[in-house]
């Protein structure tokens, strides 16, 4: 939101009170408290008739300073909050004759005592962020509104990312970004999923503490600030320290929540019956069936709205119409290896048999006058449920539990964002707090009960919205795109500042949402779908069988999801690591390479996980252009090695892309290629891929639950290879590639292809291979 009007003038309808001179200092509660004055205090007679904004420093987390900016504290605070770690007695308070300072880890923030206002933050010595002269300010609008308004230094070269899953440009710079989740597509400014919080590549992040609306102006109206806002009289952020920007999201995901682990199962192929196309059992008999037939693994078939009755939606009950026998059908599919996987929204038409219970009980959201909240935009009559109400979640999960019963494993939990502001909640919750707020309850309910039925780390959902801490529940995907390559590529920018924002899995619809893509644009996709966290074939008006394609289609699906199948061991390990330090599995390239400049402004690739490079390809011819950063990297499918640390243009087929294995990795492949969740550890191969001399490299090798079953860590001193291995004690296969062949091995043995085989042992194994 733009209060100023260039550089010089303020906007006419606005009035700002800003910060310009330290008045005091107290401290409370481990909190530093500064007032500062809104004119210059020369003498008493500027003390009367002026205005005192006070500000609250304070540590919840190492390495995290909150700031509290208030005016008037009078002010009824209604809630919700998001839930964040507790804070704790992490600051260390001094004063000098200069400057007032709170330490916390590394990070320290000094406001300065002099005439002129400033809060400084910095790392060790180094500044690296600061709010200035005239930053911090309330506002008056023309009508009596309020907001409160911060304005954060950025350095030259300094680049923003995040704030939610953004299909506009990656790099945030230049744009107006309104914390406001809206159902609008993936081709516009809006967001399903829309997160106050960006990180920046010289190593740390900032957080607004605001479920709200928050607005924020990334030098797009003063081009070395980032300012942010939010109505009211209160305003709270945190800086949050790297220096590494994985340790941001890591310090970030302590604070908000880290990211569950997804069931194994979820991992793998999911196909839909689609939006508005017929179905019935023959239907989804016929796509189940067929996928068998063309050998092609499918894992997780969902069944989309229309399992439900048209105009009775939600009402969790099966169209009998089409659906006469589910329970049985349900576990005909399962007899099959599937998952099940239902479409719900926290919409009540007003035909569902839950409106009347809705009605009667009070679980529905209320105008303030008492009457239920409704309209006719998506269901007619359509009302919706207060999840601020413990009875009305508890109703709403029964239904789910029957659901479960029958033999449902997961929940897409579709829409959450068209949230009205002008009704009344059960807890009395600020109607447009909740606005973001309501799909982090709705979310956490279906989560909770998904868990409850089936066990930790089995819980999945599919979901649409999100805000703040809605990364504990997993998995979501991207919403409604077009069947072409540019949305193919905004789906990709949206992801990855999603992953930026704490979220840890991400998926989107292979081939585009809406009309029917092209049979190029489809197969170019399941490459980049099947590279993806997740991966699921979903359409609106058409089938997305890929035989409805062509038969290229069919063979590249089959291609890409076997190869996605021998990844599990790896990509399950980067799974946890999301889990434990907040990373996501799809990461920014410049999340993985801090210090390569070229990384910072790419868009069109990534790295999935910490050793695989993906880039995608936008085109019909394949044509192609990447960037690989210093050293030797290996072409996972080709066996190629090539030098990095320059750009690259090339032409592929519909069954490669550009897919490097990084130096200096281990790569866990697994021996199944038609399940994602089976025995990881048993027959695992260990690719070594160019270990330089004098480097140490690790790799843990999980279970479906996320535990350790096997840890390997390489050593390489000139032509002389040292591995260890701990765990399960299963026989695995270790793989040389781009270090030359193996000369001899001592410990195991080696086979005639060039593999070294290791044989089942206990506890702990050592082995030495020496290079030709």
């Amino acid at each position: 939101m733009k209060f100023t009007d260039g550089n010089w003038l303020i906007r006419e309808e606005f009035t700002l009170s800003t910060a310009v001179q330290a008045y005091d200092f107290q401290v409370k509660d481990h909190t530093l408290i500064a007032s500062a004055s809104t004119t210059p205090l020369r003498g008493r007679g500027d003390m009367i008739n002026t205005t005192l904004l006070t500000m609250q420093f304070h540590s919840p987390l190492p390495g995290v300073i909150g700031v509290k900016l208030i005016h008037f504290a009078g002010t009824v605070d209604h809630g919700p909050h998001f839930e964040l770690a507790k804070g704790g007695d992490h600051a260390e308070i001094t004063e000098t004759e200069h400057y007032a300072e709170l330490k916390s880890g590394n990070l320290s923030v000094r406001i300065n005592k002099g005439p002129q206002w400033s809060v400084d933050f910095f790392r060790g010595d180094e500044r690296i962020t600061g709010s200035g002269y005239k930053s911090m300010a309330h506002i008056t609008e023309r009508g009596g509104n309020t907001y409160m308004r911060e304005e954060l230094d950025m350095r030259v070269g300094e680049w923003v990312y995040g704030l939610g899953e953004r299909f506009t440009s990656f790099l945030k710079n230049g744009q107006v970004v309104d914390i406001w989740n809206k159902d609008g597509g993936t081709s516009s400014e809006q967001s399903y999923k829309n997160i106050p919080f960006y990180v920046t590549n010289k190593g740390y992040g900032v957080f607004v503490n605001d479920p709200g609306a928050v607005s924020f102006e990334v030098a797009s109206e003063k081009v070395k600030k980032v300012q942010f806002s939010v109505p009211g009289e209160s305003l709270e952020y945190f800086v949050i320290d790297g220096p590494e920007p994985k340790d941001v999201l890591n310090k970030y995901t302590d604070l908000t929540g880290k990211p569950s682990l997804p069931p194994a199962w979820s991992f793998g192929l999911w196909l839909t019956t689609s939006f508005t196309t017929d179905y019935d059992e023959a239907t989804v008999n016929s796509f189940v069936d067929g996928m068998a037939e063309r050998d092609l693994p499918l894992h997780v078939f969902h069944f989309d709205c229309f399992w439900m009755r048209e105009f009775h939606w939600t009402d969790f009950k099966w169209d009998e119409r089409v659906f006469p026998d589910p329970v049985g059908m349900l576990k005909r599919l399962k007899e099959k290896g599937l998952k099940i996987c239902v479409w719900i929204n926290p919409y009540i038409g007003q035909r569902s048999r839950l409106f009347e219970e809705g009605k009667k009980n009070g679980y529905l959201v209320k105008k303030p006058n008492g009457d239920v909240w409704q309209w006719n935009l998506w269901q007619p009559g359509m009302a919706l449920v207060d999840f601020t109400n413990p009875a009305a979640c508890e109703w709403f999960a029964g239904y789910l539990r029957e659901l479960i019963d029958m033999g449902v494993d997961c929940f897409k939990t579709d829409f959450g964002e068209r949230i009205p502001t002008d009704v009344v909640y059960h807890d009395g919750s600020d109607p447009v707090k909740m606005h973001n707020y309501y799909t982090y309850l709705y979310n956490k309910v279906v989560f909770e009960v998904l868990e409850e039925k089936l066990g930790k780390n089995e819980a999945a959902l599919f979901a649409r919205s999100a805000t703040v801490g809605g990364q504990k529940f997993p998995i979501h995907w991207g919403g409604d795109c077009y069947a072409d390559y540019e949305s193919m590529a905004e789906s990709l920018r949206g992801g990855l500042s999603l992953g930026l924002s704490g979220f840890g899995f991400w998926s989107h619809d292979i081939g585009g949402f809406e009309n029917t893509a092209p049979a190029h644009v489809f197969k170019r996709w399941l490459a980049f779908g099947l590279l993806s966290s997740h991966s699921r074939l979903h359409g609106s008006s058409s089938y997305r069988v890929p035989w409805a394609y062509d038969d290229e289609a069919v063979d590249v699906t089959r291609f890409f999801t076997k190869l996605k199948c021998r990844l599990m061991p790896y990509m399950f390990d980067i799974a946890v690591q999301a889990t434990q330090q907040g990373v996501p599995t799809m990461r920014a390239m410049f999340l993985e390479f801090p210090d390569d400049p070229a990384a910072e402004t790419l868009d069109r690739q990534y790295m999935l996980g910490d050793s695989l490079l993906v880039a995608p390809v936008f085109s019909e011819q394949g044509d192609v252009t990447y960037y690989l950063p210093d050293g030797q990297w290996t072409h996972l499918l080709s066996g190629q090695t090539v030098e990095g640390g320059k750009w690259r243009k090339e032409k592929y087929d519909f069954f490669s892309l550009p897919l490097f294995v990084r130096p200096n990795s281990i790569l866990a492949t697994g021996a199944n290629d038609v399940r994602p969740d089976y025995d990881y550890a048993n027959e695992v191969e260990l690719g070594l891929y160019t270990i330089e001399d004098g480097a140490t490299v690790s790799r843990t090798v999980r279970n479906t639950k996320g535990e350790a079953e096997l840890q390997v860590t390489v050593v390489r001193e000139g032509k002389l290879v040292k591995l260890t291995a701990e765990g399960a004690g299963k026989p695995f296969y270790v793989t040389l590639h781009g270090m030359g062949e193996a000369e001899s091995v001592q410990g195991a043995a080696l086979s005639s292809n060039g593999a070294v085989k290791v044989d089942a042992f206990t506890g702990k194994t050592e082995l030495q291979i020496t290079l030709k």
